[in-house]
């Protein structure tokens, strides 16, 4: 049974704040590697940033509070209820990710499913350097798959550009520091003390058992389907 936070300040989960700094590694590391033609390397990077990825879908639905989808993906209304409220210099306490930023998680982890699945079917020009199920489609649907990784890869930096950007305009305009708190894992919430409180971590167990899962399944793929 999941556990009360430790205290009236706890927000973020260690498992949540390791996925957001392990993933930022690992995508910084997967560019470098492309942009340097170290391809093995590249697919390793890969393969993590899918177990991670795999790891953040089961955790949304069996983590602590704060990390499952059903809390902070909100409905059309409370996000423009939100949009309103954002010019207002006073930043609105909010416990986890607000409406808009909860959307913003959605699509760069869809964003980063599709990069790494393309990634999986890409063949290279020469069909020398391919993902490791390529063997399932012809060349001329390797080369899309090829292209389009490079395609939603620059989507992928509009989406962490526009995520530094709120991170500083929370930051300098708001006075908000969402960047420590997701380094410490605690929020200064005055008033919310009651709801902090509430909020439940789920054990340690049950990341570990996530992870292995996820690691599992993408060795699986991986090295089973793979060639």
């Amino acid at each position: 049974m999941n556990k009360p936070a430790a205290s009236a300040s706890d927000v973020w989960d260690l498992p949540t704040r390791l996925f957001h700094w392990l993933l930022a590694l690992l995508i910084g590391t997967a560019w470098w590697t492309a942009e340097n033609g170290v391809l093995v390397w590249h697919r390793r990077a890969g393969y993590c940033v899918l177990a991670l990825l795999l790891f953040r879908v089961l955790w949304g639905f069996a983590g602590s509070t704060t990390a499952r989808f059903a809390h902070f993906v909100r409905g059309p209304r409370a996000v423009v209820a939100y949009l309103r409220e954002l010019p207002r210099r006073a930043p609105r306490a909010v416990i986890g990710h607000n409406p808009l930023g909860g959307w913003s998680v959605v699509a760069m982890l869809l964003a980063l499913l599709a990069q790494v699945t393309l990634g999986l079917f890409a063949v290279d020009v020469d069909g020398i350097e391919s993902g490791p199920l390529s063997y399932l489609v012809d060349f001329d649907t390797g080369r899309t798959a090829a292209q389009l990784h490079h395609v939603v890869f620059n989507a992928l930096l509009a989406l962490i550009g526009l995520h530094v950007i709120a991170v500083l305009f929370y930051l300098f305009y708001k006075r908000d520091n969402l960047l420590g708190a997701m380094i410490r894992g605690h929020r200064h919430l005055p008033g919310l003390e009651h709801i902090v409180s509430q909020l439940r971590f789920a054990p340690w167990w049950r990341a570990a058992a996530c992870l292995m899962v996820s690691a599992a399944f993408v060795a699986l793929l991986v090295k089973g389907l793979g060639r």
